[in-house]
């Protein structure tokens, strides 16, 4: 005769949400983005589903928060799409600006970054979640070509890139209002050409 379990909490230990983390980390690690589920982190974290669902809420946000990323697509998608097309840059850079500003939220995405660029498996995940899960929502939505889009990543990326791993000066030390006004033209070009 089979027990059924009960829904709720299960027994035993007290972090389910750290253990449902530990499984997401290797689930992601071992199969990227795409190819990890729900339902494949709720089985290496012997879990219910809907316990993983109660915890992150979707697949992106089990993401976020497995690799500690300041921002999810839910944060991310609608600040750059709601408010006027003009001004697409000038919100994606200060965005960019903001979430680095802080050793507390700049030190996860760098970490993430620097893991991206040595190891094959963290790089293709990373891809699969920047791509499928973000820029390709906001390409969609503002009906940009997925060019485009890519284009004005790399040109942020290139600046966390060199004001926060490379510290080139006089980038690293620029204020914001120095960054935005240099760069939101550029990155602008790149959604309305």
């Amino acid at each position: 005769m089979t027990v059924k379990r009960r829904p709720g909490r299960r027994p035993g230990s007290a972090d389910t949400r750290g253990e449902i983390l530990t499984a997401a980390r290797r689930e992601f690690a071992e199969k990227g983005f795409d190819k990890a589920t729900v339902r494949g982190i709720a089985r290496e974290a012997q879990v219910d589903p809907a316990l993983v669902h109660h915890y992150f809420d979707t697949k992106e946000g089990m993401f976020v928060a497995a690799m500690e990323l300041p921002l999810g697509p839910r944060d991310i998608v609608p600040l750059l799409v709601d408010g006027p097309r003009e001004e697409i840059g000038e919100r994606l850079v200060r965005l960019i600006l903001r979430v680095t500003a802080s050793a507390e939220t700049r030190e996860p995405l760098v970490a993430l970054i620097r893991s991206a660029m040595t190891n094959d498996q963290v790089v293709g995940m990373f891809r699969e979640f920047l791509t499928n899960a973000l820029l390709y929502q906001v390409a969609d939505r503002l009906e940009v070509p997925y060019l485009r889009i890519e284009a004005a990543f790399a040109q942020m990326f290139g600046v966390v890139m060199a004001r926060y791993v490379l510290k080139l000066e006089p980038l690293a030390s620029a204020s914001p209002e120095e960054l935005v006004e240099l760069l939101a033209p550029t990155v602008q070009r790149y959604f309305t050409g």
